[in-house]
Formats: structure tokens, C-alpha cells, sequence
């Protein structure tokens, strides 16, 4: 500790540069840390027990549908309170910049989703309404819906049967999320299930998924055994799990989000490895007749390779931890689009970031900290 204020005065005799490369770092983990968040979503199973309501789809593909039949025989599953069920639609609203996500759902939908809060007249004009549909908060803001307008959607999957790709629905609600951590699930729009499965051309008495709701939480795992043991080894096997994991293998379907992720922060990195090396390399070639001062002072070769070393450590250490801490605060808004879980930047993030700031630290302060260790008084000062 006695050679910390040598570091820091070492590292502020350029301010700015050290300034710079500081928030090029707090940057770079930053990103590390809300990107690793994403991979350890995506690559780890997130576990049934505990989970009030689950998600039973294809255990195939989640795009593939399944039998509207099924419904009666989840329902007389031991420890299931009460199932409905939905259909993606994917329709774009005038333009396809203006993509939204759009659903066909069941009569009892809402009854398994009290986070939602739809006022009385408007569940009732929903209820009552053929061509009903709901839409959240967010989205009524967003394109300035009213109750009472009607919303026509570009059909993308679904062209109705009377040769027309549009699909006409009138607006009878918006809903409000009930908690602020649900608010990203005011971004959607879900209409009636039967005016749906009327007017497709085909995939009739068909499902995309069910929402199962249960009575004991605790019981979630057999429960979900219990339901894929029904379709085993039929034509169309389930697969049972919780909302979290059901809305990742939804979005997981444009890539391995895992290798993407990783993919993108090994360029973060070595961006940044190439960076700082290059200002430490910079700071060193300035200061050798100092260092060669230090040496002449009784200052060991092995010291000033760790003087040097140090202040490469410590700007690693010091930018990633502040990163990995915003990373910490911001990871929340990663989670608003997932239903019934969070992003977080979690013990294992840490260990990796604080295994990266090493790495790090080291590899872009080896050398010029090697080039010091080395350096020859004579010739140091003799060339300055």
C-alpha cells in the first residue's frame, strides 16, 4: 500500500488519457456484464419448483402447434387449478418497422394473469366483442390507441380466408401492469382465440402453447412430469416449463444467443486489449528517465516491474468493477421483455469479470513492465 500513491500519481500525470482509457474499460464491462447476463439466461435451465404457472408447448419446436385437444386432458392433471392457452399471430400494423407482439388467446387468459389489470367494462366488452382485442399501456401510447378505434394487422403467418392479408380487429381495452417490473409486458396485443381459428386458412383446432396454472407452487416439477408423461411418445410430445425458460426458447429462435453473445464481447475485449496496451506502452516510453531515476535511488529491477505492472492492474480492476456495478443497476431492463423472470448480474458474472480484469491487467502490462524491469540506467538516461 506504501507505493500506492507513486501509482496513482504515475497514472495522473496524464490526466485525460487515463481518464479516457478508464471509461473505454468501464464501458467494455459493462457491456460484458449485461451481455453475460443475456448468455447465462440462454445457456442455463431455469428450475420448475416454486413456479405458479407453466408453460406446456411442442416439445419439438416452440413454432410447432399443438392439439386444441389436449386442453381437456392437462386439465385433469392431478394439482392443476385451471389451463388456457395462446397462438402467436405476428401481424404488422401498417408497416413492418411497427412490429409488435400479437396474439390469439383463450377466453380465461386473463384469469391466469392478475398482473394484468383490465377495468370491468372493458373485460366485458373483451368478453362480449367477436373482433375484440386488448392492448397494454405502452403500445396505446406508442401509436396513440384509443378504445374504440379498430386496428387493421398485416397478416405475415395467417392470411385470412377471405383472400384478404388484413386482419380488421376493434379495440375494447387497454390493460395496465399491476407491478413496475411487468411493464415491458404492456408492449403486446392479444384478441380472441375463435375469430382467429374462424378466419385462418389453416391450422384449425390448433394451439401454440398453454398457460397451466397450479395449486401448489411447490409441486410445479411433478406437475410438469405429470403433463409430458400424457404425450409421450405420440405425435405430438410436450415439453413443460416455466414462463422464463419458455420466453428465452421463444427469442432463442433467431441463433444460438450463447455463441452470439460470446462472440460479441470476445471483439469488446480485444478491442480494449489492444487499447490500453497501447496507452501503457505510451505511458512507459515517457517515463523512462523516471523509472531510470527510481532505479538509481536503490529502486530493484523486480520492484519497478510491479510499480508498472500495478497501474495496469488498477485501472482494470477499478474500470471493471464500476462497469460490472452499472451492468448490476441496468440488467433490470433486460428483464422487462421476459415474463416471469430477470436478467441478473449474478456470482458467476463477477468471478468471470474479475478473472478478465486480471487477464487483463496483466497482458497489457507485462510488457512494458518487462521493458522497464530491464532497463539500463545509463542507456535511459543517456537517451533523454
Amino acid at each position: 500500500m506504501k507505493f500506492l500513491p507513486l501509482v496513482w500519481a504515475a497514472l495522473m500525470r496524464r490526466k485525460a488519457r487515463t481518464i479516457l482509457t478508464l471509461l473505454s474499460i468501464i464501458v467494455a464491462f459493462l457491456l460484458f456484464g449485461m451481455l453475460d447476463a443475456v448468455r447465462v439466461a440462454f445457456t442455463v435451465r431455469d428450475s420448475l419448483e416454486g413456479a405458479s404457472r407453466l408453460v406446456t408447448s411442442s416439445r419439438l419446436s416452440i413454432i410447432q402447434p399443438l392439439p386444441y385437444a389436449d386442453l381437456a386432458q392437462i386439465q385433469r392433471v392431478p394439482g392443476v387449478r385451471q389451463v388456457a392457452f395462446a397462438n402467436w399471430f405476428g401481424g404488422i400494423y401498417q408497416d413492418r418497422r411497427n412490429f409488435f407482439a400479437n396474439f390469439a388467446v383463450s377466453p380465461n387468459y386473463l384469469d391466469l394473469f392478475p398482473e394484468f389489470v383490465l377495468p370491468k367494462e372493458q373485460r366485458a366488452a373483451f368478453d362480449h366483442t367477436r373482433t375484440g382485442a386488448i392492448v397494454g399501456a405502452n403500445l396505446a401510447r406508442r401509436y396513440n390507441f384509443k378504445v374504440g378505434d379498430r386496428i387493421p394487422l398485416q397478416a405475415t403467418i395467417f392470411p385470412h380466408k377471405n383472400g384478404d392479408n388484413t386482419w380488421t380487429f376493434d379495440l375494447v381495452g387497454i390493460f395496465h401492469a399491476r407491478e413496475a417490473r411487468d411493464r415491458g409486458q404492456e408492449d403486446q396485443m392479444m384478441f380472441h382465440y375463435d375469430y382467429f381459428d374462424e378466419g385462418r386458412t389453416f391450422g384449425h383446432g390448433t394451439v401454440g402453447w398453454y398457460a397451466v396454472q397450479i395449486s401448489d407452487p411447490d409441486r410445479a416439477g411433478q406437475v410438469a412430469r405429470d403433463i409430458d408423461r400424457l404425450f409421450a411418445n405420440s405425435a405430438d410430445e410436450t415439453r413443460t416449463q416455466t414462463e422464463k425458460q419458455f420466453s428465452l426458447d421463444f427469442a432463442r429462435q433467431i441463433g444460438d444467443i450463447g455463441l452470439i453473445v460470446s462472440s460479441i464481447m470476445g471483439a469488446v475485449f480485444f478491442t480494449i486489449l489492444l487499447l490500453t496496451g497501447n496507452t501503457m506502452s505510451q505511458a512507459v516510453r515517457e517515463r523512462i528517465p523516471e523509472l531510470a531515476v527510481l532505479k538509481t535511488i536503490g529502486y530493484s529491477n523486480r520492484r519497478v516491474l510491479w510499480l508498472v505492472l500495478a497501474e495496469s492492474l488498477l485501472l482494470a480492476i477499478a474500470g471493471g468493477c464500476i462497469g460490472l456495478l452499472l451492468a448490476m443497476a441496468g440488467a433490470g431492463m433486460l428483464s422487462a421483455a421476459f415474463r416471469g423472470g430477470a436478467f441478473e448480474v449474478g456470482l458467476q458474472s463477477w468471478r468471470n469479470g474479475i478473472g478478465i480484469m486480471l487477464v487483463l491487467g496483466f497482458a497489457v502490462g507485462l510488457p512494458p513492465a518487462w521493458r522497464a524491469m530491464r532497463l539500463r540506467i545509463v542507456d535511459a538516461l543517456n537517451a533523454h
